[in-house]
């Protein structure tokens, strides 16, 4: 794709773009129009993860006009989601183009944010996004919309409390808080945790970490590293272990062959994202199980930032089943015999997706529909993982296990990766999270007017403010014309 000629904002730097960005909204009257009633002491929403997710979450939820919303998020201001923490990737997956968090605001997207400052010859050069400047878009994107993000504060509980929920905090002044809805906008592990294989378990924690783990790459020089997978956070991680000085890094694979179609991919389009959601059980499942079977594989560049470097080793057909920690180092066992040995061993497992590991929930996890408990899968297409995804609602929240166990789940949204085995891809990753927000907004919103239906007929009721004061017009009395008209003739 090239340009023609620049746009007005290109290399004019962000002043210019943030002008352009306020006329816009302004043109189109936002933030929209405060409609919500208000209840002293109650936000209307809470949205737990001030990352991208979050902030396109209140991006949307402002420009419906619902205004009383807190977003709390964990880490230091600067550190939200991955993108400086765990992610170890050198530019992102996603074309460069792709709108992503914009919300149909073409000065809000990350191409315009990046044209302003270097313009169009270094846009048509940059081949994907630098996943550092990425978080720095991000960041301008918070800034520029004054996005309210209360950093250094978790949920550690939620409970329901009449038709309001209680959310325990720390990290913060207050206690605990109320709200009438929740939105966990909480990332790639939002309704799970690091997927953490049973043959470590008993290894002491100083011969392995998660890749979604701090992990010391600069502690591996000259050591022999086992990287347990081939996806794109084991690719990264064993090219960080290079890079450090591992004297040799060896993946370790299950599968015969490296998987090398992004199937995902090749179907995306606005009718998927549209449409998804509507289709029958067998349908939904049996994307999202062949996507799970085949496998996304690892971005080129970040196999080819591992394999460029000689003591790097893709070994296939190794599953592992048992780790020993023998003289220092630690044995690596293998579902066919063999074994190797290794000083240092990397989980690139990914995540599960399993309400009952989120501590939030506490017991009332387990009220919580999932897959496996709606849906049996034909025998071609089985998927543990699957199962355990939430089975939600079409307005992204949570449904109870039993009817009338837990109500209150209907007022948590699930906007993060748990969504999409329900509704798509819609809700954590960059091509539909605008299209994600939008609908999640929607949904909330007529859920509240419709909980607050009697005071908004009684606001319609007692509108008194008039249009017309009474000078638009004289009244007359129908006939009154002809009547003069006769009464002239017989004078």
């Amino acid at each position: 794709m090239t340009h023609d000629s620049a746009s007005p904002i290109d290399g004019q730097g962000l002043p210019a773009l943030e002008a352009r960005l306020r006329e816009d909204l302004a043109f189109l009257c936002w933030p929209g129009k405060d409609w919500v009633p208000p209840r002293e002491g109650v936000s209307d929403v809470v949205i737990i993860g001030g990352g991208m997710c979050g902030m396109v979450a209140w991006m949307a939820l402002k420009t419906g006009g619902i205004h009383n919303i807190r977003m709390l998020d964990r880490a230091p201001e600067g550190l939200e989601g991955p993108w400086l923490t765990y992610a170890r990737m050198e530019t992102l997956r996603s074309p460069k183009e792709l709108t992503g968090p914009a919300f149909g605001h073409g000065a809000l997207s990350f191409q315009a944010w990046y044209r302003a400052q270097f313009g169009t010859a270094q846009w048509e050069a940059l081949y994907r996004i630098p996943r550092p400047m990425w978080m720095d878009y991000l960041q301008w994107y918070r800034r520029v919309l004054e996005i309210p993000v209360e950093n250094g504060v978790s949920v550690d509980r939620v409970e329901p409390e009449g038709d309001l929920l209680r959310l325990h905090l720390s990290g913060a002044q207050e206690a605990s808080i109320l709200t009438r809805k929740l939105v966990f906008a909480t990332g790639r592990d939002g309704t799970g945790q690091p997927n953490i294989p049973g043959f470590v378990e008993t290894l002491d924690r100083r011969y392995w970490a998660h890749s979604a783990d701090e992990i010391d790459f600069a502690a591996l020089k000259g050591k022999r590293v086992a990287v347990v997978g081939v996806g794109a956070s084991a690719v990264d991680n064993a090219a960080e272990a290079l890079e450090h000085g591992a004297a040799e890094v060896r993946h370790l694979i299950r599968r015969k062959e490296m998987p090398t179609i992004n199937k995902m991919m090749g179907i995306g389009s606005f009718g998927f994202t549209a449409g998804y959601a509507s289709l029958p059980d067998e349908w939904r499942w049996r994307f999202m199980q062949y996507s799970f079977a085949t496998q996304t594989p690892p971005p080129h560049g970040s196999t080819l930032r591992v394999s460029r470097h000689p003591n790097a080793h893709f070994h296939f057909g190794k599953a592992v089943d048992s780790t020993v920690e023998r003289d220092g180092a630690v044995q690596v066992g293998f579902a066919d015999g063999s074994s190797y040995e290794a000083d240092f061993v990397i989980l690139g497992t990914g995540f599960t997706i399993d309400p009952l590991s989120r501590t939030e929930f506490g017991e009332a996890a387990g009220d919580i529909l999932l897959w496996q408990d709606v849906y049996a899968p034909p025998a071609e297409e089985p998927s543990r993982d699957l199962g355990r995804f939430p089975y939600l609602n079409a307005d992204f929240t949570f449904r109870e296990k039993v009817p009338g166990q837990a109500p209150w789940l209907a007022n948590v949204y699930c906007f993060n990766y748990g969504a999409s085995a329900s509704l798509g891809k819609v809700s954590g990753d960059i091509p539909g999270i605008s299209e994600g927000a939008a609908w999640m907004a929607r949904e909330m919103a007529a859920t509240l007017y419709a909980e607050d239906v009697e005071t908004h007929w009684q606001a319609m009721v007692e509108y008194a403010k008039p249009e017309l004061d009474g000078s638009e017009w004289e009244p007359s009395e129908l006939g009154a014309e002809e009547k003069q008209e006769r009464e002239g003739k017989v004078a």
